[in-house]
């Protein structure tokens, strides 16, 4: 590991952050972080108990007045300046997500700059939370609507995006005057405290925002949405985890929002621009090696212009240098543990079994770390399994259509529902088969579509609800009706 990700790694908290203190588990165990690129341990972290899951929500419930109660322009202002501080420390933030997620450094400093810009957009959000008032249709009445805080809010954060996804969740709760607890994933649990550190330096008070490392998350969850003080669930993460957890949050009733998997197709239709096709397709496939919700999953291409694209994407991916995501040049970095890298390998091998070819990479490469070479297969049949299980690698799998009818039905034959993008010149085609598409987002001859100004989520087994945008904020509230007469 090289100086600067040791720097980054050592002056984070290794602690749970509980009401603003500093604290070992309470039965003292810890867990080991590893480095990707390597193997090899990075820091020693608390794990947290069911106790310490108590804890946390004994000191959101004591924050939870005082915050709710804050005037909108000071959350506001407090939001703005830890979207400052994120941007100033923008580096050794970008390198401390290398240290424990694996990415390239270009997509952590990305990853860092977008984080930051969830603070700034819900720092102008906060003081827009705006009610209505109406005369009942039958005039007996006037109708005032306001939303107040839906409560405490317990978020859960995945691996991938260790900035991104938990100033999403954080942004928004504390605009809308919520207290939080953040159960990040026990791969990349520092940036999750590093976070936790800047809010507080922001202003945040004391117990408005907790976190919860823990190698014991299916208990230490359990715990906080059996507690009634307990009121919103924010999930990212696996859909198979998702089911679980509505059901534990079915017995208290809890307001949920769930960003779960994803299968997204990238169709390239015959008058494509091919040239911006293979770029938004590095985008929608390679940024974070794969390790996307987002990720382009499935290609699906015009059988006259199939080969053509294959062997310009093939070209484009085989160039990408791998390696440690520090080193200069590195665009593509270790996936984050060897299961991921397994689970890629096997879809792989289990495509080429079944017919599948492969242009480049397709082979585990030898040496320490959990590295896999970016890949495009061709030839996919319908069956193979990579074509309808989420990759989460660099892996790209091609399969051809002939009509926009076969093309929209190949989409949509799935049960997941996030993204999809799809490339054509031709506008009125595009934005028919966006609206027949059934994914909560699209990318219209764009690789991107992530955007904190946007409402992000899925249909389907996709999850439910919106993150970003106003909608992101709506979801930390709740919509009181008071019936009044003058």
């Amino acid at each position: 590991m090289t100086a600067t990700l040791v720097d980054a790694v050592r002056d984070v908290p290794k602690a749970l952050m509980i009401g603003g203190e500093q604290r070992a588990a309470s039965d003292g165990a810890t867990f080991d972080v590893l480095d990707p690129a390597t193997g090899q341990v990075l820091a020693i972290v608390a794990s947290g108990t069911v106790d310490d899951a108590v804890s946390c929500v004994d000191a959101a419930a004591a924050a939870a007045a005082g915050w709710a109660a804050t005037a909108p322009r000071q959350r506001s202002d407090i939001l703005r300046r830890a979207y400052e501080l994120m941007v100033e420390r923008a580096d050794i933030l970008a390198r401390l997500i290398v240290a424990e997620n694996g990415k390239a450094l270009p997509d952590a400093r990305g990853e860092v700059l977008y984080s930051a810009e969830f603070f700034r957009w819900y720092a102008e959000e906060a003081v827009r939370i705006k009610g209505e008032i109406q005369t009942a249709p039958g005039g007996a009445n006037k109708i005032i609507v306001v939303h107040q805080p839906v409560g405490i809010a317990v978020l859960v954060t995945p691996w991938n995006f260790p900035a991104a996804m938990a100033s999403r969740k954080i942004g928004p709760a504390l605009a809308a005057g919520c207290t939080v607890i953040l159960k990040p994933a026990s791969e990349t649990p520092l940036t999750a405290l590093a976070l936790a550190a800047i809010l507080a330096e922001a202003g945040v008070p004391r117990g408005v925002v907790n976190v919860l490392p823990s190698k014991r998350s299916g208990p230490v969850v359990a715990a906080m949405l059996a507690d009634p003080r307990v009121r919103k669930l924010s999930f990212t993460g696996s859909t198979e985890v998702g089911r679980t957890l509505l059901h534990l949050a079915n017995e208290q009733i809890i307001n949920c929002s769930m960003e779960l998997g994803g299968n997204a197709p990238f169709i390239v239709f015959e008058d494509a621009d091919l040239d911006a096709a293979i770029e938004g397709a590095l985008i929608a496939k390679m940024r974070n090696a794969g390790e996307a919700c987002t990720a382009a999953n499935r290609f699906y291409v015009a059988a006259s212009i199939a080969d053509e694209f294959a062997r310009r994407l093939s070209s484009a991916m085989s160039g990408m240098q791998v390696g440690p995501g520090a080193d200069d040049g590195v665009t593509v970095g270790p996936l984050v543990n060897a299961a991921s890298r397994t689970k890629v390998a096997e879809l792989v091998d289990g495509a080429v079994a079944n017919g599948a070819k492969v242009l480049t990479g397709g082979t585990v490469p030898d040496g320490a770390g959990f590295f896999y070479p970016p890949t495009v297969l061709t030839h996919v049949p319908p069956t193979a399994a990579i074509l309808h299980t989420e990759i989460f690698g660099p892996v790209a799998p091609i399969a051809t259509f002939t009509t926009e009818d076969e093309a929209v039905e190949l989409a949509n034959s799935t049960d997941f529902g996030l993204v999809s993008y799809v490339y054509t010149r031709d506008l009125a085609r595009g934005l028919r088969v966006s609206e027949r598409i059934e994914a909560g987002m699209v990318g219209l001859n764009r690789g991107l579509v992530s955007d904190p100004a946007a409402p992000f989520g899925g249909v389907k087994q996709s999850g439910l609800g919106r993150e970003g945008g106003h909608e992101g904020m709506l979801a930390f509230t709740e919509s009181k009706y008071i019936a009044v007469q003058w």
